[in-house]
């Protein structure tokens, strides 16, 4: 499935990353990404008839979530905390409002503030992994949304 931005030049191979998380609770996430971000599935993957792989689209950015198996020797969790480290930035058009949404829809999301020129407002999933939303501002370093004049 070709991205919208695809590159054209004839010598561009490489195309679009796409986070793959795995997740100790597919269905939990499921809820989060779908539910709380307002994401969808657009694949998925069900062997024995159960959701274990899928790939969502989140406006025009995409990431793919598989769950864990419960017991075996490959693709169990392992030891250690889960998302440590790992932090996913999301551009979109406007933070402050996909913000304001996600309060909407009772996502526990941080108050925007202005980092690097940008907008930021973060959430962080059920396993850990920390998503950034961010978009472009003008406003100065360290505003925080809501008490700009």
């Amino acid at each position: 499935m070709p991205h919208p931005d695809e590159p054209t030049a004839p010598n561009v191979n490489v195309v679009e990353a796409v986070p793959f998380l795995h997740v100790t609770d597919i269905e939990a996430s499921l809820k989060f990404y779908v539910t709380g971000l307002g994401g969808e599935v657009v694949n998925e993957w069900r062997p024995e008839g159960r959701i274990r792989w899928c790939m969502l689209s989140l406006g025009g950015a995409r990431l793919m979530l598989q769950e864990y198996l419960k017991s075996g020797t490959s693709g169990t969790r392992p030891a250690g905390v889960l998302g440590q480290g790992v932090r996913i930035c999301l551009f979109c058009k406007d933070a402050t409002r996909l913000y304001e949404e996600l309060i909407g829809r009772s996502v526990a999301a941080s108050r925007p503030f202005v980092g690097n020129g940008l907008w930021v407002t973060s959430v962080i999933d059920p396993d850990g992994y920390l998503l950034d939303f961010e978009s472009p501002t003008d406003l100065p370093e360290d505003t925080v949304f809501g008490e700009q004049p």
